[in-house]
Parts: structure tokens; sequence; C-alpha cells
């Protein structure tokens, strides 16, 4: 059997000193190197085979991040692993103390089509992965064809449609050989629930963006916008993870969802839950009231369900353990998790075909404050989400 630690970390806007990323924001050289000292404590403590990066704005700098983990877990081997000499170094417990270094990982990086100049610029994602890359990564953003989502009002006519040209920023799929298997990756960052405010071409702010004007209807709105683009990004993603999953590839999608797992765009991603027993539904083209689904019918539809659908990792987690609750973020006094790993019926055991299993999920969050809290001891250097890792053992 083969064993992988998969994680999803945000890394919140990495990015090389004095460069102004958004308006008025920058770090000072001393600001980074803090930033740059604890997210490498951070991939020195997880220190999992494959990671999912988002809010990237330079792949040298996250090199740069991985390198200093590097450098701290090879001193602490050289400090505690016992050398050839010692007859006990192969014991269990040295092996769990041991850090493996990226040094020969592979990594792909996935730049923001929509960056712009400084002030103005717009992260991407990145994944490193110990296993390195069976062809090459792709990258999905610019849609080879615009999505069209058609409306019909209550009343039956035509309400017009929502159109989507690219993603807010990319979702990088990448093909990891794990032991004798290989399994799709997918990594994203959907749209946040920041607002898209109207704004006209000439204008130099939205209106909506005064707050001296308060505009809760506007604001509202713009929250909408958000929303709907959130969803139309999960589709977008939806769609990729289903044609690799009806081929018959285990798939592995994480990232930061910016929605808990019961949300609209969660669930999009994850496919849906089926009916207990569709034997009891209406069918589709029903003629009268006792016109419903065979129970051959019923199986059929279940198992296509089950083939396309995903399984929230925590979840699964959650299931067999006594923990009371997993947050990867905070704000407003609302502890939750916007960051997911969503595994295929592939890591079910009770699923014939299954090639492994999770057996475990480990969070790191002890550095979540509600950053909405006037009391609350905030920091802008640190990341503002927990990390997340599913702990895989794949069959050989």
């Amino acid at each position: 059997m083969t064993r992988a630690l998969i994680a999803s970390f945000n890394l919140k806007n990495l990015i090389g000193p004095d460069q102004e990323y958004y308006t008025f924001q920058s770090y000072t050289p001393e600001e980074y190197a803090w930033k740059e000292d604890w997210c490498a404590e951070q991939i020195l403590s997880m220190d999992a085979d494959i990671i999912g990066f988002q809010e990237v704005f330079e792949e040298e700098a996250l090199r740069n991040v991985i390198a200093e983990a590097d450098a701290r877990g090879l001193a602490l081997n050289e400090a505690v692993i016992p050398d050839r000499t010692k007859r006990y170094r192969k014991k269990a417990i040295f092996r769990k103390l041991g850090y493996t270094a990226y040094g020969d990982a592979a990594l792909a990086f996935a730049p923001n089509v929509n960056d712009g100049v400084p002030g103005e610029r717009r992260p991407g994602v990145a994944v490193v992965s110990r296993f390195g890359f069976l062809g090459e990564p792709e990258v999905i953003q610019v849609l080879p064809e615009p999505l069209d989502i058609p409306f019909r009002d209550l009343t039956g006519e035509d309400a017009g449609h929502y159109r989507l040209t690219r993603l807010s920023r990319p979702i990088l799929k990448v093909r990891i050989p794990i032991g004798k298997q290989v399994v799709t990756l997918f990594n994203c960052h959907l749209k946040s629930k920041l607002g898209e405010y109207d704004r006209s071409p000439e204008a130099e702010f939205a209106p909506a963006a005064d707050l001296t004007r308060y505009d809760p209807v506007a604001r509202a709105m713009g929250n909408l916008r958000a929303g709907l683009r959130r969803m139309a990004e999960a589709w977008v993603m939806r769609r990729a993870i289903v044609e690799e999953l009806e081929q018959g590839r285990p798939v592995v999608a994480l990232g930061d969802f910016n929605d808990g797992e019961h949300s609209v765009s969660s669930e999009i991603i994850s496919g849906e839950a089926p009916f207990r027993n569709y034997a009891w539904m209406l069918r589709h083209d029903a003629k009268d009231h006792g016109d419903r689904y065979s129970k051959d019918d019923s199986k059929r539809i279940t198992a296509a369900v089950e083939k396309v659908r995903l399984h929230s990792a925590e979840r699964l987690f959650i299931r067999k353990s006594t923990r009371d609750m997993v947050y990867t973020s905070a704000f407003g006094g609302s502890y939750e998790s916007i960051d997911q790993i969503y595994l295929s019926r592939h890591f079910l055991p009770e699923t014939t075909g299954a090639i492994g299993e999770m057996e475990y999920f480990s969070c790191l969050n002890d550095h979540i404050t509600d950053g909405a809290h006037p009391e609350a001891p905030y920091n802008k250097l640190a990341s503002d989400h927990g990390q997340i890792m599913a702990h895989l053992r794949l069959d050989d």
C-alpha cells in the first residue's frame, strides 16, 4: 500500500516585499520575512505529499517559502534522526519524526489571466507534488466558448441569460501518480463573497462602494452577482470533474470554495446526494398519480448518481470521530469550513472498485481568530484560513 497526505493551503496574498498587490497594500521586507517564516513553518508542520495552494501572486515567492521549509526540515532531521550507525534508526518513531524535503517535487503554478498592474494584482493557484505529475498540468480559466446560463420567468417567457467568459481565478488540474494509481486533482479558489458592484465605464468607483452614501439594496445586488459568479464557476469545475469520473479516474477536488459544505456552490461541485428510494417518486413523464419509477429504475438512477458524486473528507472524518467541529475560517462570530477536500467514490472502502480510503483528516486552525471582533488579535501576515489535510491509503 501507499500512503499520501493531501493538503489545501490558502497562503493569503503571497507576494514578495515592496510590491503593491491591492490598492495601498504591500509588505515591507520585515513583514515579508515574517510571512515567509510563518508559511514555511506551516508547511513543515503539515509535511504533506501534495499541497494545493491558493492566493499565490508569484511563483518565486512560493518557491522561497518551500525552500525555507526544506531548510528547516532537513536541519531538524539532522538533529533528531539517528544516523546509519545506530541500530535503532529504523524504528517507526523516527520515520514519523522525519521530514521529507520537496527538492525533487514537481511544482505547477497557474497565474491569473486577470492579473493587472501594481495595486490591481490578482492571485493564482499552485500544486506541489512529491509524486510528480503525469502529463502536463491543465489550467481552466478562459473558457473556449462562453458559458450562457439561460433563465425563464415563472410565467414561461425568456428572461435572458448570464454569460461567463472566464473565471475569477484559475482552476489547476493535475494528474498525479501515487503508487500504482493515478489520481486527478483539481485545485480551485472560487469567487469570494465580496460584492460585485455595478460601475459605469467612465465612473471612478461603483456607487455602492461609497459607504458615506450607504445603499443596502445596491450592495445586496452586488452580493447576488458574486454568488451567481461563484456558482457558475463551480459548475465549470463540476463539468471538468465529471469528464474525469466518466473515464473511471479517481478524483480529488480541493481548495478555497469560499462557501460551506452545504452551500449551493459546494453541492454543485460534489454532485447531488441520491434520493433514498426513487420508486416513491412520480416519473418525469407521469400521466397519472400512480405512474412512478420502478424498483429497477431506482437502482439504476442511484448507481448513476453515486458514480459521479464526490464526498467531503471532513464529513467522512466526522462520521467516525468524536471531535465537536472543524473550521477553517472565522468572521463575524461565524466559525465555518470554507476550505474543502472532496473525494470520489474510489476512496470509499465499501464501494466496488475502491482503490483505497481516507484514514484520517486533520486541520491546523489554532492561528484563526475572528478578525471582525474589535477585541480580537489580527495578523495580516498569517493566513486567515486553516490548513486541512486528508490522510489517504491507496492499494497497490
